[in-house]
Parts: structure tokens; sequence; C-alpha cells
């Protein structure tokens, strides 16, 4: 069964068949041939209890969060803020692209929504002042990963639901991780452009009393992460609650930077509406599914498979990361996190292995997918924002991002603590 599954996924993937509507073909043919019970008689069940939770109405209010933030012009005073701070970094510029990515993707939970800000804004500038389009493009790439990582979080929310583990212990767990990322990613943006200066175009220093006034564009967006984060941590809210007074103060942001209008209000709704509409029929598709690898025995399958190879957990691991590697060059992110959590999830819960730790360790390889062709949304979207240029230069300038990552999942193999230790610190 596992094999059949495996072709089936990918050929109806390769057809450019949605995920979501994927996912129910493989849910009615699991039924049809593998099962010796009418599962599909559950479907309707199936379908209403995995919409009916309070922990999914979290994500269309994040999703509304990061489009209030976008639409009003808040990430451009953001960025010529950063700018006045990091600019005179090896890279200049480049640095600003990482670091805006890192402030929003403490508010947008999305990556491909951060990359999609990043990138609007910044690549006038790299025409206009001379850097290099693929490191500098590459960094917008790699930065709007951060999106998935740091909390609040979109994929940890649908990781936390699938897997019944929890999202607040989750987004503790991603916000070491994603801030170490993030200071990676400046550090190898600056050995790369001292190693070759005419990368990084002009270095630029501002007048500390104008670097100081560029901080009121900052603060507000610090004060909603610590609102949402703090709100959450503090137990006063749960992270739905929490993501809906996140709304709240985007809007209020918005309203005392000029940025809210009619057309402003009406693009942003229209945005949730439909990011959040392909989530949920992703997920709810991954529910039906779950329910029918289970009836039908592909876990014990699985694990009787895994458990004939003799691997060590160790082994074991490392065979997930290749898998998650290979996979990610195919399948879109959010598609890849639901099909293989029911498989993977109890396969490496068995081995010993948490399931807050293994959740991150899952978002950093999935990261990698987001910049690695030829699927990589992030590689996508910021050509897409370019005037000029080939894929291939987005594509060569966040190989070296794409490494860090590597690296990164790698640290957490070998040292579990990077994700852990906050949420033990704070249980």
């Amino acid at each position: 069964m596992i094999g059949y599954v495996s072709v089936g996924l990918l050929g109806l993937l390769a057809l450019s068949i949605p995920v979501g509507i994927v996912l129910f073909l493989l849910g009615f043919g699991i039924d049809t041939f593998f099962s010796s019970f009418p599962l599909t008689r559950g479907l309707g069940n199936m379908v209403w209890s995995s919409s009916n939770s309070a922990t999914l109405i979290a994500i269309p209010f994040f999703v509304l969060l990061g489009e209030i933030l976008v639409r009003s012009g808040v990430a451009t005073r953001t960025y010529a803020a950063l700018d006045r701070w990091v600019s005179w970094l090896p890279g200049g510029l480049i640095h600003a692209n990482v670091a805006t990515a890192t402030m929003f993707s403490a508010t947008s939970g999305s990556s491909v929504a951060t990359a999609a800000t990043v990138a609007t804004v910044a690549m006038p500038q790299a025409e206009k002042l001379g850097y290099d389009p693929k490191l500098f493009s590459g960094a917008i790439a790699a930065g709007g990963t951060l999106g998935i990582m740091i909390p609040p979080s979109i994929n940890l929310i649908v990781y936390g639901f699938l897997t019944q583990s929890s999202i607040p212990q989750l987004f503790l767990a991603g916000l070491v991780p994603g801030l170490a990322l993030a200071l990676a990613f400046l550090a190898v943006t600056a050995i790369i452009c001292t190693i070759r200066p005419e990368l990084g175009g002009q270095r630029r220093t501002f007048p500390f009393p104008q670097m100081l006034r560029a901080l009121i564009d900052l603060i507000p967006i610090i004060i909603l992460f610590g609102l949402i984060v703090g709100s959450i941590y503090r137990g006063w809210a749960t992270p739905t609650e929490a993501a809906a007074v996140g709304v709240a103060g985007a809007f209020v942001i918005a309203l005392a930077f000029g940025g809210v209008s009619w057309d402003m209000l009406i693009q942003s709704l229209t945005g949730t509406v439909k990011i959040t509409s392909m989530i949920m029929l992703i997920v709810i598709g991954a529910s039906f599914l779950n329910f029918t690898l289970a009836s039908a025995g592909l876990g014990r399958e699985l694990t009787e498979f895994m458990n004939g190879l003799g691997l060590t957990p160790l082994k074991t691991i490392l065979v997930v990361v290749v898998l998650y590697i290979v996979l990610g060059f195919f399948i879109e992110t959010l598609s890849l996190m639901v099909v293989t959590i029911p498989i993977i999830v109890p396969l490496v819960v068995a081995q010993g292995y948490d399931v807050i730790w293994f959740g991150i360790l899952m978002i950093v390889l999935i990261e990698m997918a987001l910049i690695t062709p030829p699927v990589g949304l992030n590689l996508y979207v910021v050509q897409g924002a370019r005037n000029s240029g080939s894929l291939n230069e987005v594509m060569l300038g966040a190989l070296p991002y794409c490494l860090t990552m590597l690296g990164m999942a790698f640290l957490l193999i070998a040292f579990p603590h990077i994700a852990l230790w906050l949420p033990q610190l704070l249980q």
C-alpha cells in the first residue's frame, strides 16, 4: 500500500490537480482498494469535525493581520527604518531585507506574504543602488521563509492541530531557531560580502539622531509582536484570541500611519478569504486522508517496514531529513506537511523523539523547500517583483541561505535543546 499511495500522490500532483482535491481522491482510492469497510460514509463527519475547531479560527485572523500590514504601507516604513540601522554592515541594504523579513515574520505567519512584502519594497532600491541581483533577491527569498518559523506561524498552527500538540509550546520552540536563522542569514551575508565586496553594494551610515527617529516606525511592530505572543504565554489569551487582538492592533497601527482606506480593507478581506479557503481545503482533505490511511492500516505497515530495516533512531531521523529534502523539490510546503504528518510523525515519536522538537525540525526542512526549485514558491514570488533577469539568478542567490538552513537542521538533531529549552523553561 505504501508504494501505491506514493505513486498515486505524485501522479495526481503531476497532473496539476489542486492539492486539496488530490488528498480527497487519495482517500477515496484507499477506501475503494484497501479497506473492507465503507470509509466514505464517514466523510461528512470528518469534514465537519476537522473544520469545527476553535484553533483553526486563528488562521484567517493571522492572515488578515498580515494583509492589513502589507497593504497599508507599514512595510515601506519598516524597511526604511531598518535600512538606517543595518546598512553599515558588509552587504549594506541586503541586511535590511533579512531584518525586515524577520520583523514581518513575527506578525504575518506566512512565508510567501513576507517574501512578497519585502520584495515589493526592496527591489527598486537594488536597481537604484547597483546591488548584485543574485544575492540581493536570494536574501529576500530566504528571509521570507522565516514567516513559518517565527511565531505566530500558520504552519505551526496546522502542525499542532494535526498532531494534537500544544500550539503555544510550538510557538515557543520556534522562536529561538527562527531568530538564530535570521542572525545566521545576516552572518552569511556579511561573510560573502567581505570576501566579495562588489556583491554587497554601497555601505551607508546615517546620523545617530536620524537612526533614533527611525525607531518610531519599528516600535509599533515590536509592540504588536509582544502583544500577540505575550498574551499567549501570560495565559491572558488563547492563540485564536491573541490573533483577534493582533488584527485589532494591526488596524490601529495602519490607522496611525494613515494607511486605512476602503480599497485597502476590501483587498485585505479578499486576500484573507482566498488564502484561508485554500488552507482549509487542504486541512480538511488531509484529515479525511489521515482517517482512511489509519483505517486501512498504513501506519502499522510503515512501522513494520521501518522496523524490518533495523535502523537506529538517528539513522531514521536522517532518512526523514533526506525524504523531506527530496519531496520539497516537488511538493508545495503546506501540502508537504499535511500529507506526511500522519505517516512520519507517529514513526518518529515511536523512535523516542519529542513531537514538539520534530515539528521545528520539519519546519526548517520545509523552509528549504520554499527556496529550492522547481516548486520553491518564494523564488517565484521574488522573481515576480523583479523587472529584469532570470529565475536562475534568484536560485543561485538563495543557495548559501539554503545551506545555512541545512546546517540548522543538523544542529537541531545534534542539540535538540535549541528548540526545547525555552518551552521547558516556561512550562
